[in-house]
């Protein structure tokens, strides 16, 4: 789906054609499409392409034939399938021609929604270079509260875990730390783009572009070392609750296994009492059987003692 926006009296508004000035927004754009925006542009079709690959990794490209320049960075999103939440990442071309600026992705973004409802209040279309680090300012601080988010969650898990060990919190526990390990290696990968964006004239054009573009850098590395912090701590509570539940297997196993043991000591004494031989002890008593019944309750009380004593239950 491809959407023309333009700032226009200080509103966004949908434009039908790509002019000067313009925003073109590509979601999962059709080969029709593509070719459009390329007949216009005239930039590589490799660059529009380039973010409809899943695997793309993120970094900055440019074209000398016609000045354009591509930036893929990795945006964070968050999907919900049953009882479960899935973090990962998905890659945002940026390409910066000398009429417009192009976004493409796969689907649709937090980030890109929040410039087309006008949550971002200084932003314009026509200033090509402030609305690109406004992007990479929105999407660094898209992670920060996911990662916020992350860590709320694994606390609310740890104190299910508390309370009782089920296969699905420890589930939880897996994908948050799967989706940490996708934050923490996109979010390296975009770093490297921002500090490259640096060495890039367009980018510099003005001074508070680049101030932002530096708070863009800091909120980036905020959100590396707060995805490296909440990984640490996941893998250590994996790894604790891991060792609780192979500790209480072992005291259940412990526990079965002293029980078998009482449970064997009545089955002996009656086994031996039920062979088939001559001058059986309390054959010719009347309360024999009592009796019987009363040593072997003895025997397994001074066993059950004796085990109690050694902490066998």
């Amino acid at each position: 789906m491809m959407t023309i926006y333009s700032s226009q009296d200080k509103q966004l508004k949908i434009v039908d054609k790509i002019e000067d000035g313009v925003w073109v927004n590509l979601v999962d754009p059709s080969e029709h499409e593509i070719r459009e925006v390329n007949a216009v542009l005239k930039i590589d079709v490799d660059f529009i392409r380039a973010a409809l690959d899943e695997e793309e990794r993120s970094r900055i490209e440019p074209d000398d034939d016609n000045g354009s320049v591509l930036i893929v960075v990795d945006v964070p999103y968050v999907e919900f399938d049953r009882n479960s939440i899935m973090y990962a990442t998905y890659p945002l071309g940026i390409i910066f021609t000398k009429l417009c600026v192009l976004t493409v992705s796969l689907r649709s973004s937090v980030v890109i929604e929040s410039f087309t409802n006008n949550a971002v209040k200084t932003f314009f279309t026509y200033k090509k270079s402030r609305f690109i680090l406004q992007l990479l300012y929105r999407i660094a601080a898209l992670y920060l509260q996911y990662l916020k988010q992350i860590d709320k969650q694994s606390n609310n898990i740890e104190r299910e875990l508390h309370k009782s060990m089920k296969n699905q919190e420890i589930v939880q526990l897996m994908e948050l730390e799967k989706g940490l390990v996708y934050f923490s290696t996109s979010l390296k990968s975009n770093e490297l783009v921002m500090e490259k964006l640096l060495r890039y004239n367009f980018i510099k054009k003005y001074p508070e572009d680049t101030e932002l573009l530096e708070d863009t850098i800091t909120e980036n590395k905020q959100a590396i070392e707060m995805a490296k912090i909440y990984q640490d701590i996941l893998s250590s509570t994996m790894d604790t609750f891991a060792s609780i539940i192979s500790n209480n297997l072992n005291i259940a196993m412990k526990f079965l296994a002293s029980v078998t043991i009482l449970m064997s000591i009545p089955t002996v004494i009656a086994s031996m009492f039920g062979m088939n031989l001559m001058n059986i002890p309390f054959a010719d008593n009347p309360i024999g059987f009592p009796i019987i019944i009363i040593i072997s309750l003895g025997i397994c009380t001074l066993t059950a003692y004796f085990m109690a004593r050694k902490k066998m239950f």
